[in-house]
């Protein structure tokens, strides 16, 4: 599950840095001490900090909920926040990790790049607007490449698998 989390904080445009197990927290629970390390400490592009624990809902036994809410204070104190997250979404997380293939900067092509922001400059499904664009050995990598970047998005991608009628559009603010 924290794989998980860590792809999707990698798609996350507003995370800007990310570290695993951080800090160990230690503190004296009343009978003996205690210490927690949490799962990731994360930066985001306004500058802010969070630190982030992962664990299912269901997993959360009574000693886990009191480091989390010890972590929760020492945050508060240090002018970051506390993020406890559980199980994503399964279909964000198989479109993320799909789209993860696509992350590095050779699968953005010119021109096919520049097509296809034209192409979506109005929204339109994913395969017909990859056909517009070129052949689809050519324009899908670069398609799924621009969905990583945040450069062009996809409807619901939370709720329905990428796939030929997905519609997709220029992504607001991004200027050709």
């Amino acid at each position: 599950m924290e794989r998980d989390r860590l792809v999707l904080m990698d798609f996350d445009p507003a995370v800007v840095g990310m570290a695993s197990q951080p800090f160990w927290l230690h503190w004296h629970d009343g009978e003996r001490e205690r210490r927690h390390a949490p799962d990731f400490f994360v930066r985001r592009a306004d500058g802010s900090a969070a630190v982030v624990d992962v664990r299912a809902d269901d997993w959360i036994a009574p000693r886990d909920a009191e480091a989390f809410d010890l972590t929760r204070r020492a945050c508060a104190e240090v002018g970051w926040t506390f993020e406890r997250v559980g199980t994503p979404k399964a279909v964000l997380l198989a479109n993320v990790r799909w789209l993860s293939r696509y992350r590095h900067p050779r699968c953005r092509r010119e021109p096919v790049t520049a097509r296809l922001l034209d192409v979506f400059s109005q929204p339109g499904p994913l395969m017909a607007g990859a056909d517009t664009a070129g052949d689809r050995l050519a324009t899908l990598p670069v398609l799924f490449h621009l969905l990583w970047k945040h450069e062009v998005s996809a409807e619901q991608m939370d709720i329905e698998l990428l796939g030929p009628r997905t519609v997709v559009r220029r992504a607001v603010g991004k200027a050709g």
